[in-house]
């Protein structure tokens, strides 16, 4: 029976699963309801503060994940710097992030469906805080998830290669949109900078930790990397900065090519800007289809990422062996992509609703990760100055505080009392519910 992990991914797999799982869906799903909440200026602005600060913890993710290249990666570092409760918390938000990654994209790809095909939608069970739940609409979603657990159940390399195709793909839509905003007629009465003020720019903001959650899939599957340590740190980076410019890139551009009133009345706003500024109905059509793909990449990249953990978790004793399993032909861990193709395939039953929930509980979850990397990233400068780290960030203490301060600052966006706080009880209920089954795990491993 295979003990290891395959070591097969090289540059371009790299940057196209980072790159596939931060883009995803969401610029051609939320672009709307970022420039409803803060218009075209205001949502360049949060997307600018967020990837920032982003940015600043990718570069601790770089330094420690080049010192330990190893499946898990904030569990790792976590528990060489804090010790085995710090390791589970975090470790454990991470999970929480990228499961409810996994089950948005089974939730998102029948709604990205219906738009391209609006006779979809047959056979009403039931209806989840308004939205309405078709039967039909539960195949297409529970069918995705299957068929994406398959890829990454029969191997790493074969998802990675999934991975770069389908991610080539949406980028060169997304560059013939950019190619028609440039050439098309300006718009009379573009949709307004800054309706709300910076209001409406904080409710965006508190969105863009869980749109660029995703570089840290390279820290995870670290393992199966085949390149030199500095330049998984390199390509980490590298991948948050594209990303980041991407998003602020199609907030312009839907901007500028639609009027406030087209983007009152439209249901998807990227598809029918794309549709605008080539005057091609069809290239709407092209622009649906090049969001599906970023279904597939981001939610290919989260089951990577979110069994990685579930493996590293297992092998170091915190939940059930049994998680980190590996399969003797295909050399994955099996039950943990397995556990999430399972949840994924339930999520569909909630309905559209579902996905707002998703985005922002997964964003918490991320940034309490962020908050504990960054605290081991300034642990391990005091206790461990001479630790090897290919990839090494100057000025490391100065650095490490400031990271931290903003850090904290993000976390505080979610909490009561913030004009962007999470939904009380929907998206509260998910994280209490994550965290009770983290604490039976938690509890269960400290017993042993």
């Amino acid at each position: 029976m295979a003990n290891k992990l395959a070591k097969t991914l090289m540059n371009r797999e790299v940057i196209a699963l980072a790159c596939g799982a931060m883009i995803g869906w969401s610029w051609v799903l939320l672009t709307g309801e970022w420039l409803t909440r803060a218009g075209t200026m205001g949502t360049v602005i949060a997307f600018a503060v967020g990837s920032g600060i982003v940015l600043l913890i990718s570069l601790t993710y770089a330094e420690l994940a080049s010192a330990m290249p190893k499946a898990g990666g904030e569990h790792h570092y976590t528990h060489r710097a804090l010790g085995y409760t710090a390791s589970f918390v975090a470790s454990w938000a991470v999970v929480i992030a990228y499961v409810t990654v996994c089950v948005f994209e089974s939730a998102a790809l029948p709604t990205a469906l219906e738009y391209l095909f609006p006779d979809l939608a047959q056979g009403l069970l039931w209806h989840v805080a308004g939205s309405p739940v078709y039967a039909s609409l539960v195949a297409v979603g529970a069918a995705g998830a299957i068929l994406m657990t398959w890829i990454n159940f029969v191997g790493i390399r074969f998802a990675a290669f999934v991975q770069s195709v389908i991610t080539a793909l949406f980028i060169v839509v997304g560059l013939t949109f950019f190619l028609g905003v440039s050439f098309a007629p300006a718009v009379a009465n573009p949709v307004a900078t800054l309706p709300e003020g910076l209001i409406g720019s904080l409710s965006v903001l508190v969105m863009v930790p869980a749109l660029l959650v995703g570089f840290d899939v390279i820290p995870q599957s670290a393992e199966e990397i085949n390149l030199p340590p500095k330049r998984i740190g390199t390509l980490l980076v590298l991948s948050v900065g594209l990303a980041g410019a991407w998003y602020i890139a199609v907030s312009l551009a839907v901007g500028g090519a639609l009027t406030d009133q087209a983007l009152v009345e439209s249901s998807m706003p990227t598809a029918d800007a794309m549709a605008a500024v080539w005057g091609l109905p069809w290239m709407g059509q092209v622009m649906l289809l090049a969001g599906v793909a970023g279904i597939l990449t981001s939610w290919n990249a989260f089951i990577i990422g979110g069994s990685r953990i579930l493996y590293a978790l297992a092998a170091s004793g915190m939940i059930p062996s049994i998680f980190a399993k590996l399969h003797p032909q295909h050399q994955t861990p099996y039950v943990s992509i397995l556990t999430i193709g399972a949840l994924s395939v339930v999520s569909p039953f909630f309905g559209r609703e579902i996905l707002v929930w998703l985005v922002d509980a997964g964003s918490f979850a991320i940034v309490v990760a962020y908050i504990f990397v960054v605290i081991s990233f300034l642990r391990l400068r005091l206790v461990e100055p001479a630790m090897p780290r290919p990839f090494r960030v100057p000025y490391g203490i100065p650095f490490g505080l400031m990271t931290l301060g903003l850090t904290l600052g993000l976390f505080c966006l979610y909490l009561p009392g913030s004009p962007a706080a999470l939904l009380w009880p929907q998206e509260w209920a998910m994280l209490l519910a994550a965290s009770l089954v983290g604490l039976v795990f938690y509890l269960h491993g400290r017993s042993k």
